[in-house]
């Protein structure tokens, strides 16, 4: 097959319009441009195995209560290190990469809460999934006993070590996929075949070098050392994830700012100096979703918070968690500075 007429093929061909299956290099080159046409902007193919290393690595994270009280993370431990045990027929896990970034800014006005920037748009679950779900059904039509399964953040998959071995990027110290692209700024998903392909091998050496700029960064010492979080003092994870009536006093004295999640370590990273706008105009900022008028929150009814946020990743928070948040950065007079240091006095190599 010519491959100088891929990207026209794999746009508008279907498996009748070949005269037999392509072969298994073609096909993955063929898939690789077809996640391109779909959107996605990295795309890495690698076989499904085990994740053994990293398995180990995440027991002692959760060994060590990082987890705090997201129980629902030592569940299915088995499912996250062996994506066979999700769907039984992996062979291959198509891995994509997906940026968000928009330039718009906080506001930081007192009256106002910071909403995470993954969380400014339309829910990334829908917008990944559809595009992967599109993936998929192009490449039955290519090879019609194509099966798969589509992964976006919910299943118990380790997204970002298939990100890692897949060469999309390298994990961060704060815990993050960096890409030399797109810096952080980036949505992950995964999409496991029952087809044998031909796979990436190469792997993106971390950068990060001696910079220590997010861990200084942290208001609250969430990430303990390099490449480890404790989720109990992040102020993402108690924003978002956490259900108890009121926030830890520790997070409670150092929200900076945030209603919704936190960018803090994400903001300081040097290589998110090299962003780029998305092209997926889902993810512009819904009006609220930069910074939501703390007031505005705590007049929500049930009604209106569904209203408001539908189809919005901030529904994760839900109402109770929202007015909690907003209520503890009211109480606040004035909010305390975060640790940010100059990136120019640290190694980076970038």
């Amino acid at each position: 097959m010519m491959l100088g007429l891929n990207m026209k093929f794999a746009e508008h061909s279907t498996s009748t319009d070949l005269d037999s299956i392509p072969s298994t290099s073609d096909l993955t080159e063929l898939i690789r441009q077809r996640a391109c046409f779909e959107g996605f902007d990295k795309v890495g193919i690698v076989r499904c195995e085990r994740l053994d290393e990293e398995g180990r690595r995440l027991a002692e994270w959760l060994s060590r209560g990082f987890h705090g009280e997201m129980s629902w993370m030592q569940r299915d431990v088995e499912k996250r290190t062996s994506p066979i045990e999700i769907f039984p027929n992996a062979r291959s896990i198509i891995v994509v990469a997906l940026n968000y970034f928009t330039p718009t800014k906080h506001q930081n006005t007192p009256n106002t809460g910071k909403v995470s920037r993954y969380a400014w748009g339309d829910d990334y679950h829908d917008v990944v999934s559809k595009k992967l779900h599109a993936l998929l059904q192009w490449i039955k039509e290519v090879v019609p006993e194509a099966e798969g399964k589509v992964c976006v953040d919910i299943q118990p998959i380790m997204d970002k070590a298939w990100a890692v071995r897949a060469g999309l990027g390298w994990l961060g110290k704060h815990t993050n996929v960096i890409t030399p692209e797109f810096g952080s700024w980036v949505f992950i998903g995964e999409l496991l075949l029952n087809l044998e392909l031909t796979y990436d091998t190469d792997r993106i050496e971390d950068h990060c070098g001696t910079c220590t700029l997010c861990i200084d960064a942290c208001p609250t010492d969430a990430i303990t050392e390099p490449y480890v979080l404790d989720s109990n003092r992040c102020i993402s994870y108690a924003t978002i994830e956490l259900r108890t009536p009121d926030l830890p006093k520790t997070i409670e004295e150092n929200l900076s700012g945030w209603l919704y999640g936190c960018d803090i370590c994400q903001d300081v990273c040097p290589w998110n100096r090299f962003e780029q706008r998305t092209s997926e105009t889902r993810f512009e900022p819904r009006g609220g979703n930069v910074d939501a008028v703390l007031t505005d929150v705590l007049g929500l009814s049930a009604d209106e918070y569904a209203q408001r946020f539908r189809g919005s990743a901030m529904k994760r928070a839900k109402l109770s968690g929202l007015k909690r948040n907003a209520v503890a950065l009211m109480s606040k007079v004035e909010r305390p500075k975060s640790k940010v240091q100059s990136p120019t006095t640290y190694d980076v190599k970038l």
